[in-house]
């Protein structure tokens, strides 16, 4: 979550409000970069469903799962909308429906474009989004960093989609994918900056991710019902859906918000940046994904933008 000092960029929701302290590698960074090689596996898990399980249900199984559990293991949770003021519950609905929408875009996007390059668009174009929304709203203006960032996501995001068409590749890059990855890019920030506009009032962290989630669980619930649950009683679709559910929603936010208490918020930033990476070398090692030249090129400039923004210029000065 990004926090009120740094330019507007979407951390993972836990971050806000944690003042970390300096400890030991295995109590601060260690659990930040497993939460962050979790989150890297979430496209390649649900290529792994069964066929004909729709790509949208796959990711919103999970998000029931882990979103209900998240809820119920959350001290103050069930308590936190009472303790809200009117507007605080609007936010809340908000954050819920931008939580509910990212596995409705993110997981068909896979389906359509392949786990890395719909992993990075979303990735790449959440800083994006954060900072128009953050400007929009008035919290904060555009730093010199984020037109940077942003400059590189236009032009990764433009080499992706018109790479194979420019070095003749038979196959151009489907454009309703990249779409969907971009939605989920701004889905992503909305819960990320609503979330963390409620820890920074003073809310617990813990209560507002289990509020958030366990709501957008709840909002999935019939899309998986609608879709069809015999893929879920199978064995592939049911180990699929546990996974996603407990290894990439209940267990990573919780591993993230443990290393957020330990380590600095730039650190951890950085740290997430092997989300991506662990999402390209899954998709092109294990799922046998083939990307143009071009492509890679916007893949790699899209991570330019992500680095830009963790690693600000002039940030290893002795300030930092």
């Amino acid at each position: 979550m990004p926090n009120r000092s740094s330019s507007p960029t979407p951390a993972r929701p836990a971050s806000a409000g944690r003042r970390p302290s300096r400890t030991g590698v295995l109590r601060g960074p260690a659990p930040i970069l497993a939460s962050a090689v979790l989150w890297g596996t979430t496209g390649t898990a649900g290529s792994l469903a069964p066929t004909g399980a729709p790509a949208a249900a796959i990711g919103c199984a999970g998000l029931v799962l882990g979103g209900i559990l998240l809820f119920l293991t959350s001290s103050g949770a069930r308590s936190l909308p009472g303790a809200c003021t009117r507007t605080e519950r609007r936010l809340l609905i908000l954050g819920a429906l931008a939580v509910a929408g990212y596995p409705v875009t993110f997981y068909p996007a896979v389906a359509r474009t392949g786990v890395a390059v719909a992993t990075v668009i979303a990735l790449g174009s959440a800083p994006v989004f954060a900072g128009l929304l953050s400007w929009v709203t008035g919290q904060s203006r555009p730093t010199a960093g984020w037109m940077r960032a942003t400059t590189a996501a236009v032009l990764g995001c433009t080499l992706l989609v018109l790479g194979p068409g420019l070095t003749g590749h038979a196959t151009p890059m489907d454009p309703t994918g990249v779409m969907l990855a971009a939605c989920a890019g701004l889905s992503y920030a909305v819960y990320s900056l609503i979330g963390g506009r409620l820890i920074t009032r003073g809310h617990p962290s813990d209560a507002v991710m289990g509020v958030l989630f366990g709501a957008a669980g709840l909002l999935v619930l019939p899309l998986v019902l609608f879709a069809g649950t015999h893929w879920l009683t199978t064995a592939r679709g049911g180990a699929v859906a546990v996974y996603l559910a407990l290894f990439t929603v209940f267990l990573a936010y919780r591993l993230f918000g443990y290393g957020l208490r330990r380590t600095p918020a730039s650190a951890a930033t950085s740290l997430t940046l092997a989300e991506p990476a662990v999402a390209a070398i899954l998709g092109v090692g294990v799922l046998g994904e083939r990307l143009t030249a071009a492509s890679w090129c916007g893949l790699a400039v899209l991570a330019l933008g992500l680095v830009l923004l963790a690693v600000p210029v002039g940030a290893g000065g002795r300030g930092r």
